[in-house]
């Protein structure tokens, strides 16, 4: 006789947390296909070779699952790596340090102060067609794009922003870097992101924006040459024609979010 208690109660509430936890996560982190696919294939695996107990069935899914971490690496190679990545995040156990923390600091303005900088550059770049790539660290290291540019290490100021991306300039073509709310490098070279969604008018800087944003949780933020839009990569995903209100709010959200 099968006895159901407290610690099987324990044990259903713990998991049904960690799979909410675990969809969360993977909706922010723009993979919630995969969580319904694997969801899926649990499911018809559990019905087929536990409840109606279909032998060949249930042997060739019990096959397919001792490969299926494998296949699902090589299938979803940056999805998964978009997860891992937004897992490893330094915010998602920022709540341990404040475990041993006396007392509550309070916010910091100065976290915001990098954000209107930024949002006045694109908008006077978008104005003169002046084509720019900014990306903003969040809980990644960037030091490695970084170091691909020339390190400059400078408070964050409208006109130095467009200085830099003048089309004169020798660093115009790169990226900016921004790390602890300072401009770290210039002229950096970031991963080309391949993925078939991305419209074929938009080009490289677009391209380098959302490999950037799938290869790490970090903000970047786009001006075209070519129309003057302004577009915004973030977890795996490229929002074109974003306005500069919306740029703003934006940026003052994930300010916010980076200071909790």
């Amino acid at each position: 006789m099968f006895n159901f208690g407290v610690k099987d109660i324990i044990d259903i509430f713990l998991f049904a947390l960690l799979l909410y936890y675990v969809y969360r996560l993977m909706k922010e982190s723009g993979t919630i296909n995969i969580f319904y696919g694997v969801l899926s294939f649990i499911v018809v695996w559990v019905l087929c070779s536990e409840i109606f107990e279909m032998r060949l069935i249930g042997t060739i899914l019990d096959k397919f699952m001792a490969i299926g971490l494998i296949i699902l690496v090589i299938l979803f190679q940056e999805p998964i790596k978009r997860f891992l990545v937004e897992l490893g995040s330094k915010r998602r156990w920022k709540f341990l340090s404040k475990l041993f923390r006396h007392h509550n600091d309070g916010g910091d303005d100065s976290a915001l102060s990098w954000v209107m900088p930024i949002v006045y550059a694109c908008m006077s770049m978008s104005k003169s067609h002046t084509g720019a790539l900014i990306v903003i660290e969040q809980s990644v290291p960037l030091d490695n794009y970084a170091k691909s540019g020339d390190i400059i290490d400078a408070i964050i100021n409208t006109r130095l922003i467009e200085n830099i991306f003048f089309k004169n300039s020798p660093l115009h073509d790169g990226a900016m870097v921004i790390e602890h709310g300072r401009i770290s490098a210039a002229g950096c070279i970031l991963p080309v992101s391949h993925d078939s969604d991305v419209p074929r008018s938009l080009g490289l800087r677009h391209r380098s924006a959302l490999g950037i944003a799938q290869a790490t949780d970090a903000v970047a933020v786009v001006v075209s040459e070519e129309t003057g839009n302004i577009s915004v990569a973030h977890r795996g995903k490229l929002y074109t024609r974003v306005s500069t209100t919306e740029l703003e709010n934006r940026l003052n959200a994930i300010a916010i979010t980076m200071n909790r």
